[in-house]
């Protein structure tokens, strides 16, 4: 996509969050909403600036809690794809377990592996890990199943077996697949460490955010908040910056390459 495309992509979602701004900063100086219940923009951005160093030092937590269970999370859910498209006998058997899985809250998981597994950073991965491996895996099984079948013919008449059928066909193919699912993943990666970071932590943006909801400070709250959809934003496009240059050979509309 090039400069222009980009921005005519961009530019309605951007206006849009400034007309929002403005109309809650307007009502709060107004006073239809009083400061005390939903703080202006202005007032969250000063909040920020005054308790960076804080906000900064909780936040390295998070991210780096969300970078492990998104990479350890993606890692899974691709051998887990592997596995269930090479034996479909275990396609069968487990792929409706995990769509169960996923219908389990997260926020329900968690006090569970408090309980087996104490208050270390072991089950807040795990907690990040089952966020973040079913896109991937399911992302994946949409690639291996779409190869071209005519592709797949082909190679089977010249003689390749499954191995060299799945390393040299069916993978590649996934791989357009896997970032659509790792950008779903990396989503919901810092969100899920948040949710971790409720269950019990020292640290992180979670654990802030509990402190000063419980302090009352609701514009620090809310610069948690903002900073956390900052984050999240960072983390989908590194996953977008790399798809760019590792899928270079796809296809886009306008008639370039990705």
């Amino acid at each position: 996509m090039g400069n222009k495309g980009w921005y005519h992509a961009v530019w309605p979602s951007l206006l849009l969050v400034i007309l929002i701004l403005a109309a809650w900063q307007l009502s709060v100086d107004s006073g239809v909403v009083p400061e005390w219940q939903l703080p202006s923009p202005t007032t969250i951005v000063k909040e920020m600036v005054d308790v960076w160093p804080r906000l900064m030092d909780n936040a390295w937590a998070t991210v780096e809690l969300a970078l492990v269970g998104f990479g350890g999370g993606a890692a899974a859910g691709i051998i887990l794809a592997a596995i269930l498209h090479l034996i479909p006998f275990v396609r069968r058997a487990v792929y409706p377990l995990l769509v169960v899985t996923q219908n389990v809250p997260v926020i329900a998981i968690g006090p569970i592996l408090t309980i087996w597994l104490g208050y270390g950073v072991l089950p807040k991965l795990i907690l990040v890990w089952i966020v973040c491996f079913f896109p991937v895996s399911v992302a994946m099984l949409n690639g291996f199943k779409d190869t071209d079948p005519t592709l797949r013919n082909y190679m089977r008449m010249i003689g390749a077996g499954d191995w060299q059928l799945f390393t040299r066909l069916e993978l590649p193919n996934a791989v357009t697949h896997l970032f659509s699912g790792l950008k779903i993943a990396a989503s919901y990666a810092v969100l899920s460490a948040v949710v971790a970071e409720w269950l019990g932590a020292d640290k992180g943006l979670g654990h802030y955010m509990i402190l000063s909801s419980k302090g009352y400070e609701p514009a620090r709250v809310f610069a948690s908040v903002f900073l956390i959809v900052a984050l999240s934003l960072a983390l989908f496009g590194l996953v977008a910056l790399v798809e760019r240059f590792v899928i270079r050979w796809r296809p886009v509309k306008g008639g370039g390459r990705a």
